[in-house]
């Protein structure tokens, strides 16, 4: 229920964000405007006529975003918007789920020839990440034999790999499902064009060229987005699967400390 929360908090972050730049981007052109319009010096014609430009593209987007229709568009910028909103609190999860394994299995192994099972729990209790609470359970099935303790961490491994993986299905849904919304409004473009050809009867370029003009615009902004979420999602499948490799790895090392432990504490037994 908190990442839900926090998914609909960024994504309603973002959607505020972007109210403001085009707000903020409205009054900028219209200053510009009105700098213009005023006979100042040619150093302050040429600086208005500087911003012009460069805020010629974002305008530009606007408009063209404004051109595709409000239906297809909107559906699409919303995809855009929950897609980066679990986007942005996936990568904040895994880089906090991140641990440095090499330093946690030095500790963890301090910790058993020092002070035994209950202070490398204690270890893995005051460490954050799935490969600390791997260890854990491990350490917590060290008094049973290590086939016990091995089961518990493989489980407890496919139950993190879950936590790890959570809503990644749902970017993959709208890196889908962009394009496919952008296709469906050309069709619907397309169609409209030629209910206008048909109407007329007369094969007119103008009547058609500003319904094959909003099927192209929606095909253009949902591969965009498409792009976008592409990226974020890439990277997000690399982390996992670094942070998988990690939890493999030092299961293998623990299984190793839990058998050199039990040797140990044999041979101190038999003595």
């Amino acid at each position: 229920m908190k990442r839900l929360f926090s998914i609909l908090a960024i994504a309603t972050i973002m959607a505020s964000g972007t109210v403001n730049a085009s707000t903020n981007a409205f009054t900028v052109e219209t200053a510009t405007s009105a700098a213009v319009a005023t006979p100042f010096q040619d150093a302050t014609e040429e600086a208005a006529t500087t911003a012009d430009t460069e805020l010629s593209f974002t305008q530009q987007v606007k408009e063209r975003f404004i051109e595709g229709g409000p239906f297809f568009m909107g559906i699409v910028l919303l995809t855009l918007i929950l897609g980066l909103a679990i986007c942005i609190e996936r990568i904040i999860y895994l880089n906090l789920a991140t641990t440095n394994t090499k330093k946690l299995t030095q500790d963890v192994e301090d910790a058993l020839n020092s002070g035994g099972v209950e202070e490398a729990k204690e270890v893995c209790r005051n460490t954050k990440g799935p490969v600390a609470s791997i260890f854990y359970q491990g350490l917590d099935r060290a008094d049973e034999d290590i086939d016990a303790a091995e089961k518990a961490v493989v489980a407890y491994g496919g139950v993190q790999m879950g936590q790890l993986e959570k809503n990644v299905s749902w970017i993959s849904l709208f890196i889908a499902l962009a394009p496919m919304l952008g296709f469906m409004g050309t069709v619907l473009g397309m169609i409209d064009a030629f209910d206008k050809i048909e109407a007329a009867g007369d094969m007119n370029p103008s009547l058609v060229a500003g319904g094959i003009k909003v099927a192209l615009l929606t095909t253009v902004f949902g591969l965009i987005v498409a792009i976008i979420l592409q990226i974020f999602y890439n990277y997000i499948i690399a982390k996992i699967d670094s942070i998988v490799n990690d939890m493999e790895d030092a299961s293998i090392t623990l299984m190793d400390l839990l058998v050199r432990y039990k040797v140990k504490t044999t041979k101190t037994v038999i003595k």
